[in-house]
């Protein structure tokens, strides 16, 4: 019986070392856990942040975009009225000179006439 004992002993220290052995394993794996979770927390909080800055910086672009588009708008309507302006102003011209040529023409002294004259 003694040797069963001593047997029995044995098993229990073996026993009682792999529980340890187990418990310092599940509190090295907690304290990871335990990290890990902390570290999904940042990484939650940095990806709330970066949304929050993300959705402001689009409302910005579509908000400068939209003023981009107003003065694209604005300029290709100005060049355009202005290129109209250019076109009458250069047909006015060709008139002015045209009926100045003429007002010339016809307040010019015959020179058929004083021509015949003096020869």
């Amino acid at each position: 019986m003694t040797q069963q004992g001593a047997a029995l002993q044995n098993y229990n220290n073996e026993l009682v070392k792999c529980i340890e052995e187990l418990c310092q394993k599940r509190e090295e794996l907690c304290r990871q856990i335990q990290e890990e979770e902390d570290e999904k927390q940042r990484l939650q909080n940095e990806v709330r942040q970066l949304t929050e800055k993300l959705a402001r910086v689009n409302e910005n672009l579509a908000r400068k975009i939209a003023s981009r588009n107003e003065f694209d708008r604005t300029i290709a309507e100005t060049e355009a009225a202005y290129l109209k302006i250019l076109e009458s102003s250069q047909t006015l011209l060709s008139v002015l000179k045209r009926e100045a040529g003429n007002l010339t023409k016809a307040t010019a002294p015959d020179q058929k006439s004083s021509g015949g004259r003096d020869g």
